[in-house]
C-alpha cells in the first residue's frame, strides 16, 4: 500500500489509521439506526435500547481496563488488534440476524468487547511506531482518519436508508463489509514487540508514576459530567431539529473534529499537552452551558461545530500525554487503565444524565457537565502550575 509522506508518520501508523477509518465507517453506519432497529424491526420497548447500549458499553470499558495489561504481559500487540477488529465485524453480523432484542445484546456486546480488546494495544502500537517528538502528530492523524469514518458512516447510512427503503437488517449487513476490510488491511501491519517484562499487573501498576494517577483523577472528574452524545442529539430534537438535520449537525461536529485533530496533535508536540486539554475542557463547559441555556434550534449548529473543537483538543492529545507519562513497559496498561476508567465514568454520567433529564429538567444534564468540566479544569491548572504533567525525558526512539 502506498501512503502520502508526512514527517514523523510511518507506514504502520498510516496502516492503523486506515484500519480505524474503515472500522469507524462500519460502526457509524450502524450506530444511528440501532434504536430504530431494536424498537421497530425487533419490536422491543424503548427501555431495551438503554439495556443493549448500556451492557455493550460496560463490556467495552471493563475490557479496556484489562486488555492493555494482557498486551504488556505477553509483550504482544498485533494479535489483540486483529482480534478486536475481527470481533467488531462478527458482532455486527450477529446484530443483523438477531431475531429478538436479547440476541441484539449479544451482538453489540461482541462488537464492543472487540473495541475493548483492541484499543489500548493499538494505541500502544502507534507509540511503538513513532518517535517521541512526533507523538502528538501521530495520534492527531489517527484521530482524524478515525473521525473521517464517523463523517462518512452516517452519510452513507442516510443514503442507504433511502435507497433500500429503510431495510435496516440489510444496511447492518452491508456495514459488515468495511469491518472485514479493516481486518484485511492489518496484513500490512508488522508485529512490533515491546521489551519483555514480568506478567505481573501489580508490577505494572507500581511502574506508573504519580503524575499518571493525578491526570487520571482529573479526567474521571471531567468524565463524570460527560454524558453520552445521545443527550446532545435528544436536546437538538427537543429544540426543534428534524431527525435528518440532527444527523447532519452530528456530521458537522465530526467534520470539525476530523479537520482539527491533526493540527491539534502537531501543536501538542510543541506546547504542553496539558494546556490543550485545559482549553478543551473549557470549550466543553461553554458548549454544555450553551445547550442548557439556548431556546432556538439555530444555535445547535454552532454549538455542535465548537463541540468538535473540544474533542479534537482532548482525544488524541490525552492519549499522547498518557504515553508521555508512562514507562515503555507499562504503556499499553496505562492507556487501557486510562481509557477504561474514563469510559466507566462516562457510563455513570450517562445514567445520571438520564435521571436528571426525566426527573429534573432537560437542561440539568448540561449544567452538570459544565460544572464537572470546570472542576476538572481547575485540577489541570494546578497540575500544570506545579509541573506535574511534564513530559518524560526524550530519548526513547521506538522505530
Amino acid at each position: 500500500m502506498a501512503f502520502p509522506r508526512l514527517a514523523g508518520i510511518t507506514r504502520p501508523v498510516w496502516t492503523l489509521s486506515v484500519v480505524s477509518f474503515l472500522a469507524d465507517l462500519s460502526g457509524e453506519m450502524v450506530y444511528p439506526i440501532i434504536p430504530l432497529f431494536i424498537t421497530g424491526t425487533l419490536g422491543a420497548p424503548a427501555v431495551a435500547v438503554g439495556v443493549v447500549e448500556g451492557v455493550a458499553e460496560g463490556v467495552a470499558n471493563v475490557t479496556k481496563l484489562i486488555s492493555g495489561g494482557w498486551s504488556d504481559a505477553l509483550a504482544r500487540r498485533k494479535p489483540f488488534v486483529v482480534a478486536g477488529y475481527a470481533l467488531g465485524a462478527v458482532g455486527k453480523a450477529v446484530l443483523a440476524v438477531a431475531p429478538a432484542w436479547g440476541l441484539a445484546v449479544v451482538g453489540r456486546s461482541i462488537d464492543r468487547f472487540g473495541k475493548g480488546v483492541r484499543t489500548a494495544p493499538r494505541d500502544a502500537l502507534l507509540v511503538d511506531f513513532s518517535e517521541d517528538r512526533y507523538r502528538g502528530r501521530v495520534f492527531g492523524l489517527h484521530r482524524s482518519m478515525d473521525t473521517l469514518g464517523a463523517v462518512c458512516g452516517p452519510l452513507l447510512g442516510l443514503v442507504l436508508l433511502q435507497l433500500l427503503d429503510e431495510r435496516l437488517r440489510l444496511i447492518i449487513l452491508i456495514a459488515v463489509v468495511p469491518g472485514i476490510l479493516s481486518v484485511l488491511v492489518l496484513r500490512w501491519l508488522p508485529e512490533h514487540k515491546p521489551d519483555p517484562k514480568p506478567a505481573s499487573q501489580a508490577t505494572v501498576r507500581a511502574e506508573l508514576p504519580v503524575a499518571f494517577y493525578l491526570l487520571l483523577g482529573t479526567t474521571v472528574v471531567f468524565m463524570l459530567g460527560n454524558s453520552s452524545d445521545a443527550f446532545l442529539i435528544l436536546r437538538s430534537k427537543d429544540l426543534g431539529l428534524s431527525t435528518t438535520l440532527v444527523v447532519l449537525a452530528y456530521v458537522a461536529y465530526n467534520v470539525v473534529y476530523a479537520a482539527m485533530s491533526l493540527p491539534a496533535g502537531i501543536v501538542s508536540d510543541r506546547v504542553p499537552r496539558g494546556a490543550l486539554l485545559l482549553a478543551g475542557y473549557l470549550i466543553f463547559g461553554g458548549v454544555y452551558l450553551g445547550f442548557a441555556a439556548v431556546d432556538s434550534d439555530t444555535a445547535v449548529w454552532p454549538l455542535f461545530a465548537v463541540y468538535g473543537a473540544y474533542i479534537a483538543l482532548t482525544d488524541g492529545v490525552s492519549k499522547a500525554l498518557v504515553a508521555d507519562l508512562a514507562p515503555k513497559s507499562a504503556r499499553s496498561s496505562a492507556l487501557g487503565i486510562y481509557q477504561g476508567s474514563a469510559g466507566l465514568a462516562a457510563l455513570v454520567a450517562s445514567v445520571t444524565a438520564g435521571l436528571l433529564w426525566d426527573q429534573v429538567s432537560v437542561r440539568a444534564p448540561f449544567f452538570l457537565g459544565a460544572g464537572a468540566s470546570g472542576l476538572a479544569a481547575l485540577g489541570l491548572v494546578v497540575l500544570l502550575a506545579t509541573g506535574t504533567l511534564r513530559r518524560r525525558p526524550a530519548g526513547e526512539r521506538n522505530l
